[in-house]
């Protein structure tokens, strides 16, 4: 172009080319008329007028030459001008100030950014592109080779864009949600949760997805410090701050995540194979897929703080999961061994080895654990610090274990117990509830025997029993004797003994119609073989 052009026609043809799209024109203008068309000016008129469903590939090398200040032009350009070159210069400069070019800004910007002008450009066309042409699948194009530009696009882009774009478009984009980038960044922590896992689990083909979800999408968001309340970023701000929805996440340094844990403890509640998805697929907050966006990390108190806030979700939603099923009993004793893995403890066998083995559960009488007004935290308070039976240690997921265990070898034997209902008789030891617990048991074990009695079959059932009140502790009134605390019991630990060893031989009788097995006597009190 060999045509010369005042600053202002320089600003009006710039203008006119970004309008048509025509970036090859734009960039061997900004060549030669780089002192006019400066960086900013020029990202300034390429987010005003560059067409928000123009392909990313189309222009991101004319934004790269922007910042670098140098424009490849691979072949000349015949740039038309002859549309304002008659106009005077007054005449321009009127029609330059009319242009109200947008600031390279948006609601909220940080301030620490106010001389990153890339950087408020690329976050601004995002939201641009998004809200004029729903084109958020156009972004990672356009972000991606300026990740490394600054802290704040990588971060924008991994807890902001890709969360909202998986979610749209690759997880769930038969049912995608409404929100655009700017809305949806905005949202409280409680609503955006809600949002990003609207769709997790909600069908039978989906539960195998649940892990991918939470790594996927709630992984990602929590990477971002509006997740946090600090000095600087309190709870309640608007803008860049984080906002928590509810009085109990207001305590909490991270109130997005303590939405997540109340979602899945939800979940536990009223659709509980999805909380065991959960439990089963995603190893909690150190379990991140960023997308290839580069790595991340929390702080040590950080992650600290995300993981055992995440085990004692996970302790609560195997105590709230309400049903009996052996499909449910497995769950929760799944999370039970997931939370022990997760905490480094030695690995336990799956539930059908565990029921078979039946093996002596650790004496908890020292932990404090098994105390009658430890109950109330089976139905309240299921994630505050207070609570001791989800606090993650040794002592509460071998608890849990007993719990589900007991459940299990219960519900098994035709007598429907719930992991909650397994702790209240552990932790109360009422000897009323639990004589009446193990009559229905012996009642079952009665109305389920084979016919014509099975010896393996009783001899089976009595060891359950027997098991079920102290948990396989061995029983040594010399040790009890001489211990200050009491002998660990089981969901039946106030029923006597005698009693089960007798109501299991009158039921077997009853199944028998006559004289037990031989091989069976010496196994109930009066058998031959009975050590008294």
């Amino acid at each position: 172009m060999s045509l010369y052009l005042s600053p202002p026609k320089v600003v009006l043809v710039a203008v006119e080319l970004a309008c048509k799209a025509d970036v090859d024109s734009l960039a061997a203008l900004a060549a030669q008329y780089d002192a006019v068309l400066h960086k900013e000016l020029l990202l300034r008129i390429l987010l005003t007028y560059l067409p928000a469903n123009l392909r990313t590939a189309d222009y991101v090398s004319l934004v790269q030459e922007a910042e670098s200040g140098e424009f490849t032009q691979l072949a000349p350009v015949d740039i038309d001008a002859s549309r304002i070159q008659h106009l005077s210069d007054e005449e321009v400069t009127k029609r330059v100030r009319k242009l109200r070019l947008r600031k390279l800004a948006w609601p909220d910007a940080p301030k620490n950014l106010s001389e990153d002008t890339l950087t408020l450009f690329l976050i601004s066309r995002a939201y641009a592109v998004d809200a004029g042409a729903g084109s958020l699948s156009e972004l990672p194009a356009l972000l991606a080779p300026f990740l490394d530009h600054s802290p704040y696009i990588r971060t924008w882009t991994v807890s902001t864009l890709l969360p909202l774009l998986r979610r749209n478009f690759e997880y769930h984009p038969r049912r995608p949600i409404s929100e655009g980038l700017s809305s949806f960044e905005r949202q409280p922590d409680r609503v955006a949760v809600s949002l990003l896992l609207s769709e997790t689990g909600q069908r039978d083909d989906d539960l195998a997805s649940i892990g991918r979800d939470l790594r996927g999408l709630v992984g990602p968001w929590l990477h971002n410090s509006r997740r946090w309340t600090t000095a600087e970023n309190p709870p309640g701000q608007d803008g860049p701050s984080a906002r928590p929805s509810t009085s109990a996440s207001t305590q909490s340094p991270c109130p997005g995540w303590e939405e997540v844990l109340q979602w899945l403890t939800a979940q536990a509640s009223k659709s509980w194979r999805v909380a065991v998805g959960a439990v089963e697929q995603w190893d909690g907050p150190a379990d991140v897929d960023l997308g290839g966006y580069g790595t991340m990390w929390l702080v040590d108190e950080e992650q600290a703080y995300l993981e055992k806030r995440y085990a004692r979700a996970a302790m609560a939603s195997a105590y709230l999961i309400p049903e009996s099923s052996e499909e449910a009993l497995v769950g929760a004793y799944n999370i039970a061994t997931k939370i022990a893995d997760l905490l480094d403890q030695d690995p336990s066998p799956s539930l059908a080895i565990a029921s078979s083995l039946l093996s002596p559960i650790p004496d908890l009488a020292s932990s404090g654990i098994l105390l009658s007004q430890n109950t109330t935290y089976l139905r309240n308070d299921m994630l505050e610090e207070a609570n001791i039976l989800t606090t993650p240690s040794k002592a509460t997921t071998i608890l849990l274990h007993a719990l589900v265990l007991s459940a299990f070898v219960l519900s098994r034997a035709g007598c429907p117990c719930t992991v909650r209902r397994a702790g209240e008789l552990a932790l109360l030891q009422n000897e009323r509830e639990q004589k009446a617990e193990a009559a229905r048991l012996i009642r079952s074990l009665g109305e389920n025997a084979p016919p014509k009695g099975d010896d393996k079959y009783w001899m089976r059932a009595r060891d359950e029993t027997l098991w079920l009140k102290d948990w396989g502790a061995e029983e040594s009134s010399e040790s009890s004797e001489s211990s200050s605390l009491p002998p660990c019991m089981g969901v039946l630990g106030q029923v006597k003994r005698e009693f089960l060893e007798t109501e299991i031989l009158k039921a077997l009788l009853a199944n028998t119609r006559g004289s037990p097995p031989t091989a069976l006597l010496p196994c109930f009190p009066g058998g031959d073989s009975d050590p008294g």
